[in-house]
């Protein structure tokens, strides 16, 4: 089933900056890629780890956000990120999922994986997050 594009929402600064784009996003779910690019790259020229760990961290903090209301937003905090380093891309496209994997009515728990477009498994990672009142 196609995204609802009304709760498609654009890219934050940062985001943008990195070119993050949201592919998909549903309940407990969120689906982001990342289109590498020259200034993605550490001295060695692979992607920068944080990079992976920016891109983890939002596809993550996405999922667990969900509402599902486009004028009943929900933000939150990151209170802990870990990021597992796999594997070197294969291809030029960063390709994001995370999911909710619990929580309560002020915390929840999230995890995700980073692919490329070769299907080759970047990174792992978890978070714990604190949502912010008021949206």
């Amino acid at each position: 089933m196609p995204m609802d594009e009304r709760l498609r929402e654009p890219p934050y600064p940062y985001a943008a900056h990195l070119d993050m784009r949201m592919l998909d996003w549903s309940e407990g779910r969120a689906r982001f890629e990342m289109p590498l690019a020259a200034f993605h790259g550490n001295r060695h020229g692979n992607p920068h780890g944080g990079c992976h760990a920016s891109l983890l961290d939002t596809v993550m903090g996405y999922a667990g956000c969900w509402t599902g209301d486009p004028e009943r937003p929900q933000t939150c905090l990151t209170l802990s990120l870990n990021v597992q380093y796999l594997s070197r891309p294969r291809g030029g496209v960063f390709i994001a999922e995370g999911w909710k994997t619990g929580g309560g009515r002020s915390t929840f728990f999230a995890e995700a994986v980073i692919h490329d477009e070769t299907g080759e498994l970047i990174a792992k990672g978890a978070g714990v997050f604190r949502y912010r009142s008021g949206g």
